[in-house]
């Protein structure tokens, strides 16, 4: 049996490692999505099993509800809620039960509001993408150009400025900053800029005017969130870039003739990029984690501010799958780093 597996395993690589060569593109995606579905199993594991380490589970966080309400609470009502949301299953079963129903596409039933999770949170996951792909966009768009002139014009005046602002956004907390721009749109503009949609709008079905009106209260979280994460950015471009103008091919092309714009652009600032596009995997984690605290001051809906009330009350399942969307989202950023990695140096897409 052994000698008929390990032949019939023979037959198949010589069969597929021939393809392979031809197509090292199929042979390196497959590669990459084997291991983004390996590190989403692994993600899902510490992600149960960590929610579950702190001490109780939801049934005792509810009996203390009842119990600050000044209700007398019977001791054996903490069993019966436990049997009742299956908290008295071993651990790994209740992992399993959990896992294999997203497996299915069943998020399962919240805890805390006996509602299926997919209802509790499909309204606030597209509000998070696009308010979280705004503060990206507007990240790097306004960091990479600030980057790129510090580095041709060092110690100039306009470098000292932008190098200035990105500290300040970095080092200020961002709750800090969503503070004060609420301060200031309401003392000096007379303007409330908490919330996502006016108090018009609310409960109302999406329309063109409501969404404009999304778009013009959202512009202040992203300027929060973006400037935040600014600083790094801007210091990346620029000691890169600097670093590649001093390197001999720029010597060489300058001196055969090329113009300034076309020898800066054509290879120095592309090569510059190379780390900062391979940072977007990570950066949503740290988005997503400001975001908590800065959805709660703005009083934004978002994944954030849900997962922190799923948290509070220990709704693990609610919390899992909140977590687990994104952890999902960080290996989407992962997978467009690398896209935009071979898009930007070709020596990685020769070797792939």
């Amino acid at each position: 049996m052994s000698n008929f597996l390990i032949g019939a395993r023979d037959q198949v690589g010589s069969i597929v490692a021939p393809f392979f060569e031809k197509h090292p593109m199929v042979a390196s995606g497959l590669s990459r999505f084997s291991l983004m579905v390996f590190t989403f199993l692994c993600m899902s594991v510490i992600i149960f099993f960590v929610i579950d380490l702190p001490e109780g589970d939801f049934a005792t966080a509810k009996i203390a509800e009842l119990q600050s309400l000044g209700q007398t609470v019977d001791p054996k009502m903490i069993e019966i809620l436990r049997e009742t949301y299956g908290l008295d299953k071993p651990l790994l079963v209740r992992y399993w039960d959990w896992f294999s129903g997203i497996l299915t596409g069943d998020l399962g039933m919240s805890l805390s509001t006996q509602e299926p999770v997919w209802d509790t949170i499909k309204t606030r996951l597209p509000v998070t993408l696009l308010l979280m792909s705004g503060v990206l966009i507007f990240m790097f768009a306004t960091a990479i150009p600030i980057g790129i002139y510090s580095a041709l014009r060092p110690y100039s005046v306009g470098d000292y400025v932008g190098t200035i602002i990105g500290f300040l956004g970095m080092a200020t907390p961002n709750f800090v900053i969503a503070i004060i721009a609420i301060l200031i749109g309401y003392e000096h503009f007379g303007v409330v800029i908490t919330g996502l949609n006016s108090d018009e709008y609310l409960g109302q079905p999406m329309s063109l005017a409501k969404f404009w009106d999304s778009f013009q209260r959202s512009w202040v979280f992203i300027l929060v969130l973006g400037t935040a994460g600014m600083a790094t950015i801007i210091r990346k471009v620029r000691a890169n870039l600097m670093e590649e103008l001093n390197k001999p091919y720029v010597t060489t092309a300058r001196a055969k003739g090329l113009s300034e714009r076309e020898l800066t652009m054509k290879y120095p600032v592309r090569l510059a990029l190379i780390p900062v596009a391979a940072t977007i995997g990570w950066k949503l984690p740290v988005l997503l984690g400001a975001d908590i605290i800065v959805s709660q001051v703005m009083n934004m809906p978002t994944l954030g501010t849900l997962m922190l009330q799923a948290l509070e009350k220990q709704d693990m399942v609610l919390a899992g799958d909140i977590l687990l969307i994104m952890g999902g989202l960080t290996i989407i950023g992962t997978l467009v780093s690398d896209i935009l990695l071979r898009l930007i140096d070709p020596r990685i897409r020769a070797g792939a």
